[in-house]
């Protein structure tokens, strides 16, 4: 499957500031509407796939996602491979001011050659479909010991409200950080169409009156209204 996304004109230094200084950054429309739908299409592709999750059954919540299997469509394995380099400089500086020693390699081959040593061999990226009440617990994508901090989320439908309508109503894309004694802070991240919401994935430093601490983030997606609403999840780690 072809559809080759626009990440040449990507502002990376823009971005990885907004990351670091609010856990997550919006781009712009990374996948044109051909390609959504051509993507979109291929859910229903047994092959396609090793493993289909019903929220419900698991209390995530409503509706359902499936992991892609080996090969990756060529798309997904574009944006996996060209995100990852420059997500890796930011993701380092972030294990120093945590206290630990850089863990992640210039290319993502080089880091999913450490996660298959280490037993995390299953592909992670995925495809998310919600229907009319469905909706994503709060939750963090870790899948093992070892996971890469920033994750990738492209919103495949057009949302309602647009000039030639909408698929679907509801189903905001919503993050939340929990700083030690402060109550929680909630983030709605509105998406067009194509858009890609890069975020962390569990823990973040940021600076506070009396130095670097830490901010546990988690995401999910509000109660979709009314339509169909798909998601591609690009996580740059793999699974136990």
């Amino acid at each position: 499957m072809k559809g080759t996304p626009a990440l040449s004109g990507l502002d990376w230094p823009k971005l990885i500031a907004a990351i670091d200084e609010r856990g997550f950054a919006v781009t712009p429309p990374l996948l044109d509407g051909a390609t959504c739908r051509l993507l979109r299409g291929l859910y229903d592709d047994e092959a396609r796939f090793r493993k289909r999750v019903v929220m419900a059954r698991q209390s995530y919540g409503r509706g359902e996602y499936q992991y892609f299997s080996n090969p990756l469509p060529d798309t997904v394995e574009t944006l996996r491979q060209a995100c990852y380099p420059p997500l890796a400089g930011l993701a380092n500086r972030w294990e120093e001011a945590l206290g630990r020693p850089p863990a992640f390699p210039d290319t993502l081959n080089a880091y999913l050659a450490r996660c298959h040593e280490a037993g995390q061999c299953r592909p992670t990226p995925l495809m998310l479909r919600y229907g009319p009440g469905d909706y994503n617990r709060l939750h963090q994508d870790l899948y093992g010991p070892l996971h890469f901090p920033l994750q990738m989320a492209i919103l495949l439908s057009r949302p309602d409200g647009g000039e030639d309508g909408g698929e679907f109503e509801g189903g905001e894309f919503v993050l939340t950080e929990q700083r030690a004694r402060v109550q929680s802070r909630v983030q709605v991240v509105p998406l067009t169409q194509g858009q890609a919401v890069i975020f962390s994935v569990n823990q973040r430093p940021a600076q506070g009156a009396r130095g670097v601490h830490r901010v546990t983030m988690r995401h999910g997606v509000s109660e979709v209204r009314s339509g169909e609403r798909f998601t591609l999840g690009v996580i740059f780690h793999d699974a136990a």
